[in-house]
């Protein structure tokens, strides 16, 4: 299976960084199949740190061989989906207990949902009724040292001209 992953450089060898950021699925290395959703995550990269370029890292997954890792995929972004996210985004899980954990990704879009949903201003299941209606990308955290030893680093390719300022 072909993953990629977004950012202003290229990574031939991923590891697992320490964060203050709070992301979907905790602490990891994020890729997706969506080679469009990486090229899009460089735009993310390039507001934060300044860079002009993207560089979109691709990479190959033995699926036949990670079958022995501890995965937790999520099928959709249904009730427990959100359940873990949120309790990741509200920093309520502090250490991975998987080694890939697969899911539905709370884009910009989505985020915005989610903080109502923890304000509660709006229900669970408008919550779950909101999402139904975005288009969800996937990604796969890599949160351990042993399944980033299953990712086999392919190539990279520049995304020219990433705006800034685009938003």
């Amino acid at each position: 299976m072909e993953l990629f992953h977004g950012s202003d450089i290229e990574v031939r060898k991923p590891q697992l960084l320490a964060t203050n950021r709070t992301l979907d699925f905790g602490r990891g290395f994020y890729t997706t199949t969506s080679r469009q959703q990486a090229v899009d995550f460089t735009k993310n990269v390039n507001r934060r740190n300044g860079s002009t370029d993207g560089i979109v890292s691709v990479y190959e997954l033995d699926d036949e061989k990670a079958v022995s890792l501890n995965i937790l995929k999520f099928a959709a972004a249904d009730e427990t989906w959100l359940d873990f996210v949120m309790k990741n985004r509200l920093k309520k899980i502090i250490e991975p207990k998987f080694d890939i954990v697969i899911g539905a990704v709370a884009n910009d879009n989505v985020f915005t949902t989610l903080i109502l949903y923890a304000d509660g201003t709006i229900t669970k299941q408008e919550t779950l009724a909101r999402l139904k209606t975005k288009r969800l990308f996937d990604q796969y955290a890599f949160q351990s040292e042993k399944a980033l030893s299953f990712l086999e680093y392919k190539h990279s390719f520049k995304v020219e001209g990433v705006n800034t300022n685009d938003k």
